[in-house]
Parts: C-alpha cells; structure tokens; sequence
C-alpha cells in the first residue's frame, strides 16, 4: 500500500474530509500536517454528520491511528472538546490519537490579538475565523512560541512566563490588558496539559517507523492550496502550508516516502472570506448554487462565495503540487442546471492567458474566459458506476480533464461514503491496492 497526501485543490471546503474518511479504511493512520481549529471536515455515516475540526477524518476508523502532526497549532480546549463529542458519539478517540510534541499551542490571547488586528482600521480585512490561528503561526516563526512539549513538562509555567510577558505589552499597547486574565489562563492550560501528556509523542518518530515496517500512512491537509501562504491570493490566505510540500515539513515524513500526491476539487469552485475569485458568479445562480451545495462554512456557518471551475487555477495548483490524480465532488449540485460555464483562461490587459498571477491585483483584476456546457437535467445521485452517469456529465468530467491535463481518478455524487466512484485503471485506483 502506497503513502498518499489527499489536499485541497481549490480555496478550501472541496470535500476532503469524505474522501479522507472514505480512503482511510485502506491506511493504518492518517496524519493531519498543518492549520488549526480554523478549517472543519464534514463526514456523513449514515443518518450521522461529524464535523472534525483538528482530529484527523481517520479516528472514524476502528484501529486507524489518528495523528496531529507538528505543523498544526493546537487549540488544548477546542481538542478536549472535539474529543468529548466523538467520544460520546462511541468513538474511541483516546485509544487511536497521537499528537506532536513538535506542535504549537494557542491560547486566548492569541484569539483577542487578532480580532484586535482585524479590526484595525487602516488594515486589509483578510476574514479570518478570529480563532488565534494567525498569531500562534506568529510566534511559532518568532520562535517566541510554546510547543505541546511545553506544556507538558513541568516547567510550563516558566515557558508561559515569557510569552505572557511579551503578550501583556501588546495588550497594554491597544489599552486591552482588563480582557486579558493570564494568571487564570495559566491555571487553566496546566488542568489542559494533565489530559493531553498522554497523547503526546514524537509523531515523526512514530510515523517513520511505522513506514519502515511496511505501515502505510494516509497525509490529510486542511483549507486548500489557493490559502497556501506562499503559493495562495496572498495576503487572503492561512497562515501555513497547506500545499503538498507542507505534509513533509507539518509531519517529519520525508519526500522520499511519498507515493502518491491526490488533489481534491468541486465540480465547480467555492471561497470563503475575502480575496480576488476570477470565476465567481454574484448573480441569482450563485446563490442557487449555494443552496443546493450547502455552502456554508461548516466551523464558521458564513455563507461561501460561489463560481465555475477554474481551469487556469486548478492546472496552477496541480503544477505546484504535483497531483497524481483529482477527485472531484459535488458533481450532483449541478444536476439541474441547463448549461454549466467553465472558466478556460483569463483575459488580462486585453491579452489572453492562462497563468496565475502572483499579485492580488493582478488576479482581482482578470476577466474570466468561459466556454459554456451543456448542463445534464437529471439527478446523478445513486449513480454508482462513471460509465453510468448521465451522457453530459461524462462529457464534463471528460472536458475538465483534458483541459487542466490532470487524470480524474474519483467523482463524488453525494455525501454519503457510498455515493463516490472510481475509475478503473486510474492511477488513483492503482495506488490504493
């Protein structure tokens, strides 16, 4: 069985977390490598939706391990939690997770400095989620920060002195210090760190090994490569690496046990928060879109912006990641629609192209190129088999990939674990014997 990191294609919310849930039956852990409680995965068991917000999809898995890797900053109460509700949902959470001792903590400071930040008036709003995700990168990179190694030591108190120290300043600076209780928060993250030591470990070491031995690991990321820090709309991306590259650096695997590198899109294209979005439709079929996907964020309940598949961006994010293969989803919320646009290049200061822009104003500034397809009018839900779909449909799946060169290796049609279909002889089936 082959290693595969499964990551998002597009800006996030592409259906990871089913296609993760769905692989990880195949895997002996599954690794999530970067982000924080900011990102959710939704995941339908039957009549059941989970929504896991730092545990990886693969804790639905009898005897898959679950680990949280370094690269993911780690929220102790929203972890505790997410626990809990798993647990009482007859999860066996404690016996299947492992998380890094590499990786960073948040705290509620971090939560108040940056809805300070965002709100500052003179500031490009980015739309975060105001979860502490941001400044906790800050001070990881600052190497001010406090690792979950930390806080289990006994000393913790020591580590969190200093980085108190430097967050009352701040505090002080934007006349905020009555918000901000740190001796209680200190109390408060030495009862967290008692359930956590546990769990703790050297991840690297554990998922290194387990590869040695012929184990085969399952790499999940969160948000999608457009939010990757260096290769998203930035500024209006995350904090972290949400690009294939970040699996190694958010987990210590090396790229040398990589087999596989699996990207995961809509059927048609969805943001969330601020940014420039080539392909967007404001228009009434937007928000039709956006009722017959659900499209709402699954942590947040904010409303997702909604528009055509981007061919230009996905052959961008298949360049810097290397994709293997694609999986698309929600190929059913197009089942109504008469004729479904795509946007095939972009048209910028009177020149047509097909090549991303590094600069925000760049892409804020492009006009979206479409060719039109003809939409299928049936439902494709119960669908089980690709050669089975609706004529149209086959046609557009087949149009989408010969037009971004990337194989389509999986559609997803449905929520459900059982409404996904390969196709035979994929690469992507191939390697996940």
């Amino acid at each position: 069985m082959s290693n595969l990191i499964v990551l998002g294609a597009q800006w996030g919310d592409e259906g990871k977390g089913k296609i993760v849930d769905l692989l990880s039956e195949k895997f002996d852990a599954v690794a999530r490598y970067q982000g924080g409680h900011n990102a959710g995965h939704t995941v339908f068991i039957g009549d059941r939706k989970f929504i896991l917000k730092l545990i990886p999809s693969g804790v639905l898995r009898p005897g898959v391990l679950a680990v949280i890797g370094n690269g993911v900053v780690i929220d102790p109460a929203a972890l505790l939690s997410e626990m809990q509700g798993l647990e009482e949902a007859g999860i066996n959470v404690r016996s299947q997770l492992k998380i890094s001792n590499r990786a960073h903590v948040i705290f509620p400071f971090h939560r108040t400095i940056e809805k300070i930040s965002e709100g500052r008036d003179n500031r490009v709003a980015i739309g975060t989620t105001s979860r502490g995700i941001g400044p906790c990168y800050e001070d990881k990179i600052a190497r001010r920060g406090i690792r979950i190694a930390d806080l289990v030591e006994r000393n913790f108190e020591e580590h969190y002195r200093s980085l108190a120290e430097d967050k009352q300043l701040i505090a002080s600076a934007f006349n905020i210090s009555e918000r901000v209780d740190f001796d209680e928060i200190l109390a408060q993250y030495k009862q967290f760190a008692e359930a956590i030591r546990p769990l703790a470990c050297d991840t690297a070491h554990l998922l290194n090994r387990m590869i040695r031995e012929g184990k085969s690991v399952l790499f999940e990321g969160a948000q999608g490569t457009m939010l990757d820090i260096d290769f998203g709309t930035y500024p209006f991306v995350t904090s972290s690496s949400a690009a294939a590259g970040g699996a190694c650096t958010g987990t210590g695997v090396p790229p040398t046990h990589i087999d596989g590198i699996i990207g995961v899109s809509k059927a048609y294209i969805t943001r969330v928060g601020a940014g420039p979005f080539p392909s967007e439709d404001t228009t009434e079929l937007g928000d039709k879109i956006r009722i017959a996907g659900n499209e709402f964020g699954s942590v947040t309940g904010r409303p997702r912006r909604c528009g055509w598949f981007d061919v230009p961006l996905l052959r961008y994010t298949a360049e810097v990641n290397g994709f293997d293969s694609l999986v698309i989803t929600k190929m059913d919320v197009l089942d109504e629609l008469d004729e479904i646009p795509v946007c095939v290049a972009y048209e910028l200061d009177g020149q047509r192209t097909e090549l991303m822009p590094a600069s925000t104003s760049r892409v804020s500034a492009i006009k979206p190129v479409y060719e039109r397809l003809p939409g299928w009018k049936q439902s494709t839900r119960g669908v089980s088999r690709i050669v089975d779909l609706p004529l149209q449909a086959r046609k557009y799946v087949d149009f989408l990939e010969s037009k971004t060169g990337v194989e389509i290796g999986s559609v997803s049609n449905g929520p459900e674990r059982n409404e996904t279909m390969f196709v035979a002889g994929s690469k992507l089936e191939k390697l996940l014997r």
